[in-house]
């Protein structure tokens, strides 16, 4: 992967600090645009769809932000869309991590190798992982909205939880797509880490269609989740 300098990233969207986005953390965030997923969930349409309405949010001011703020803020979580398609990534984070800060990526795990190669430049403290469905072509690429190379997925996956990052694996649950069977076989793949559910939001999902599906609310999420835990608990004990 091609270092590049940080003025070449575009970022359309910067929050500047955040107790959410990295648990421990008070975290600025950078949203940058485009992503090669069309999840019909997604409740970032117009990062993913029409990124070239968004207004672009200076690095110069991104960096300004982060100056003042220091010893407030102590991360940048760097999100989207999917960053690992965005041009000038490696030199944003960089610029970055030359100012002494940490960074966590947001990632859809489907570009394993630029991710090996961010964490192994040192470039990255912590990466959150999306899992979108079971890891077989047809549910993945349903969730998805593309077809999807499962292996890559894997690939990611297997590379996150063996080289030692903070690292965290989440989902996005929708009724329709979703259900206990489908979280256990998810939760499955992940060796023994936890998978974090987080409830579907219809409000301006990708596809018109979801704006209309009811979420599953806290009660039946958190029975989902305790079925996460348990295949998560299996895979560590080797039940």
């Amino acid at each position: 992967m091609r270092s590049m300098p940080g003025g070449d990233v575009c970022i359309k969207g910067f929050v500047e600090s955040s107790f959410l986005d990295w648990p421990g953390r008070v975290a600025a965030v950078a949203f940058l645009p485009g992503c090669n997923f069309r999840c019909p969930f997604c409740h970032n349409r117009r990062l993913v769809l029409t990124p070239e309405k968004l207004e672009e949010f200076p690095l110069d001011g991104l960096l300004s932000s982060l100056a003042s703020h220091e010893g407030w803020v102590d991360g940048l979580v760097v999100s989207g869309g999917e960053p690992t398609i965005s041009p000038g990534l490696e030199g944003f984070l960089a610029t970055v991590r030359g100012r002494s800060l940490a960074v966590k990526l947001d990632t859809n795990g489907s570009m394993p190798e630029v991710l090996i190669h961010l964490v192994k430049a040192g470039l990255l403290e912590a990466v959150a992982m999306d899992i979108k469905a079971p890891l077989t072509r047809e549910a993945y690429s349903r969730a998805a909205g593309v077809p999807v190379d499962v292996c890559n997925i894997l690939k990611s996956i297997d590379f996150l939880v063996e080289c030692g990052i903070e690292a965290a694996f989440r989902a996005t649950v929708v009724p329709g797509l979703h259900d206990e069977k489908a979280v256990r076989e998810m939760a499955g793949a992940l060796h023994g880490r936890r998978l974090l559910l987080q409830d579907f939001r219809p409000d301006d999902a990708l596809d018109p269609a979801f704006r209309e599906i009811r979420p599953f609310g806290p009660d039946r999420l958190k029975d989902l989740q305790c079925a996460a835990d348990e295949a998560a608990d299996r895979c560590q004990t080797g039940g």
